[in-house]
């Protein structure tokens, strides 16, 4: 397989897991401010499976598809009014948050456990710019912005880590086996 094959498939990919984040995101228990949605879920598992650069090309493509106004933010919202509302630091977050868990997993390995780590260290940086831009948007305390913006999505937080981590591993290594997710790695081995 050349190059732009290689290439092709990993675009192809990308655009999926914008397709996923969007869908997932749809899944949804509201609460006052920020609702809890599967959104966090699929970033993980993009973040897991495709690794720091398509990974977070993803989470772009997500942005820029909700910004421009196609309904895939959480209850099929859209529109720049979201990054800059309340809940704009979350979906802001979620671009560093992508790229810091996928380097993080290509330099340590793509295993369970530090697909875990990986994965709550994504989560409190998103809850981090959430928090922050909450407390700014919303003219919030810093004790209300922090009850309300990081508080109640700690515990889900940890339960969707653990199941992106475990997913995502398990789905990378099935895609590498099939041949539609390419690494460094894989293609030196196919190059013997």
């Amino acid at each position: 397989m050349n190059k732009e094959q290689i290439k092709l498939r990993s675009m192809i990919l990308t655009a999926l897991f914008a397709a996923i984040i969007g869908i997932m995101a749809q899944l949804t228990i509201p609460l006052p401010l920020v609702p809890i949605t599967g959104q966090t879920l699929a970033i993980g598992l993009a973040a897991t499976i495709l690794g720091s650069k398509y990974g977070t090309l993803s989470v772009l493509l997500y942005l820029v598809i909700g910004s421009a106004g196609v309904p895939v933010f959480a209850e099929f919202s859209a529109g720049i009014s979201k990054l800059i509302g309340p809940t704009g630091g979350f979906l802001v977050g979620f671009l560093p948050a992508t790229f810091i868990m996928g380097i993080y997993l290509e330099k340590l390995g793509f295993t369970f456990k530090h697909a875990l780590i990986a994965n709550i260290i994504g989560m409190l940086i998103t809850l981090f710019f959430g928090t922050i831009w909450l407390k700014i948007s919303a003219a919030l305390s810093w004790t209300a912005a922090f009850t309300s913006g990081f508080i109640p999505f700690l515990l889900v937080g940890m339960i969707k880590a653990g199941l992106a981590s475990w997913l995502g591993v398990l789905i990378r290594k099935r895609l590498i086996q099939a041949k539609l997710l390419f690494t460094a790695k894989t293609d030196i081995q196919r190059s013997l």
